[in-house]
């Protein structure tokens, strides 16, 4: 089992804590089969792969996937960058990622940057090679908004308002929970690149089984490949229902 990164330094009242669908994620990720199909998909005499990872929150799964570059995908001129909206996020992931990596110099990728955005917004289209989202998925009446004197980037102590509005942004997801969601499955044929795959963290709220069939309908610009949609990752069943599920996106 590949170590998790250490996430002692993040600030917990501002960031995201990592909790059972981050530790999903690292599972799948580097499971037995998530190895063979990156291995296939990205062989050592392709050009280097781009991850990107939406929201990394502590940056836990960014550093992980860094880190372990060679073992998760057998090679490791990997390239890793993280966006998310809160900017403490985007300093944790840096830290995150950089103590991770100073740990396994021999394994790790190559870290970017971890730039505070709104989702892929900030990309040149069709870069990303991997795309890694563990989005806020918890239905909500409402999506907040990021406040107004942190969206600017103002200094002063954060309020404990300004808090509960942080941690809100990284698991409040709107109408079943996909309102977030819907923004990156609409952009994905715009930002993955022409062998690019994404792993999707599902809750049952979100309608899983729904949310896969509309991929495969999606429209690919008359290429003439169809989308594939397929879960790769669980955690176990509650009601019937699969309670999280990590779903694996790509073009045939």
């Amino acid at each position: 089992m590949l170590p998790t990164p250490s996430t002692s330094h993040v600030p917990y009242t501002l960031v995201y804590e990592p909790a059972e669908d981050s530790f999903l994620l690292l599972d799948t990720l580097s499971s037995p089969t998530s190895l063979t199909f990156h291995t296939s998909h990205f062989p050592p005499s392709s050009p280097t792969p781009l991850v990107l990872e939406i929201g990394p929150g502590s940056g836990v799964v960014l550093a992980f996937l860094t880190a372990h570059a060679n073992h998760i995908f057998s090679r490791p001129d990997i390239l890793t960058l993280g966006i998310d909206i809160n900017s403490f996020a985007c300093a944790s992931t840096a830290k995150t990622v950089s103590l991770a990596s100073q740990d396994h110099p021999t394994t790790s990728g190559e870290f970017l940057s971890a730039v505070q955005g709104d989702l892929t917004s900030c990309l040149r289209g069709r870069q990303v090679d991997v795309l890694v989202f563990n989005p806020p998925y918890v239905p909500t009446e409402d999506l907040p908004a990021l406040p107004e004197r942190l969206r600017e980037k103002k200094e002063g102590k954060v309020t404990f308002e300004e808090e509960s509005k942080l941690l809100e942004l990284s698991y409040a997801g709107g109408k079943d929970g996909m309102e977030t969601t819907d923004r990156v499955i609409d952009n994905l044929g715009d930002v993955l690149s022409e062998r690019g795959v994404a792993y999707l963290l599902l809750c049952a709220g979100n309608k899983p089984e729904a949310v896969k069939q509309r991929i495969r309908e999606m429209d690919n610009a008359g290429e003439g490949r169809r989308w594939k949609a397929e879960t790769v990752g669980t955690s176990g069943r509650q009601a019937g229902w699969e309670k999280l599920q990590i779903v694996r996106i790509w073009r045939e």
